[in-house]
């Protein structure tokens, strides 16, 4: 049986709660009062964490020819290169967060995209990193994370079992969430294969997860009753907001929704041994004729 991962004062594992994480990810535009009020609604609506994307625009993989490509945004015409720095927080907006999500009492970590990101965020001494799907095959980037002790959760989107596994061999399992994902936004029904949740497990035995780019949270809630025991779905307070994520985002009524029926199965599932029940032995005596 997989072991449990520390993650602050959390358990994760089988047969804990669900830890259910509420990825914010760009959807607040690079505005950091749009961010504080995005937390808010998240710890509001169940979210037993917040998470948030750090790169150092500097180092953003983009084809030359893409860098000077003219971008929409919210600022207006840009260059791909500039829209993708304005969506950046600096350190101010970052110690903005910190506080507010102290203040809340909700944790909130990051994935890092690069080496120099890594270094940014463990100044916030943060309760956990995250391996991005796009980055599980830099392996200087997990070598990086892995020298920092703190616990990882890693996204598998786009990855193939060799891959995982080399990520696995270097990262280490004693401290390590891997989560399925499909890397698509939004994704199709069709292509979530959500029975690789136990293959992972089986297969790694660590904790295993699910990062959910669908629309929808049945899906998702499917997810857990499969054994994820981390549950991260994009999160905004208006899905008509300006951003290429938001399709795939949950507004908070429905990640409330899908909180409480993750809750919901947590109480339902028991312990799998089939006994008569304290509830039952009144109806039993009632209308059972034969032992």
């Amino acid at each position: 049986m997989p072991g449990h991962v520390d993650i602050g004062p959390r358990q994760v594992g089988a047969g804990e709660p669900c830890f259910v994480v509420a990825e914010l990810g760009a959807n607040f535009n690079g505005d950091v009062h749009l961010c504080l009020r995005m937390i808010d609604a998240a710890h509001a609506a169940g979210a037993d964490a917040v998470k948030l994307q750090k790169r150092d625009p500097s180092m953003l993989c983009i084809p030359a020819q893409q860098r000077n490509q003219p971008k929409d945004s919210p600022w207006g015409i840009l260059s791909y290169a500039d829209y993708r720095r304005r969506l950046e927080l600096d350190a101010s907006g970052y110690d903005i967060i910190a506080t507010h999500c102290r203040y809340r009492g909700i944790p909130w970590f990051a994935s890092a995209w690069d080496e120099p990101s890594v270094d940014f965020l463990m100044k916030y001494d943060p309760s956990c990193l995250k391996v991005p799907s796009a980055c599980l095959t830099d392996l200087s980037l997990l070598h990086a994370m892995r020298r920092t002790g703190r616990p990882i959760i890693a996204s598998t989107g786009m990855s193939d079992e060799a891959q995982i596994a080399r990520a696995v061999a270097i990262l280490g399992p004693d401290r390590l969430v891997l989560l399925h994902c499909v890397s698509t936004y939004p994704a199709p029904v069709e292509t979530l294969n959500l029975l690789c949740i136990p293959w992972l497990r089986e297969r790694f035995q660590i904790p295993v997860g699910y990062s959910g780019h669908e629309t929808g949270i049945s899906t998702s809630l499917c997810a857990v009753v499969l054994g994820a025991s981390v549950l991260e779905r994009h999160f905004t307070t208006d899905r008509t907001l300006f951003g290429t994520d938001q399709a795939a985002s949950l507004e908070p009524r429905g990640f409330a929704t899908l909180v409480r029926d993750v809750r919901k199965w947590e109480r339902a599932r028991g312990t799998g041994i089939k006994t008569v029940s304290d509830a039952e032995r009144a109806v039993l005596h009632k209308l059972r004729r034969f032992p």
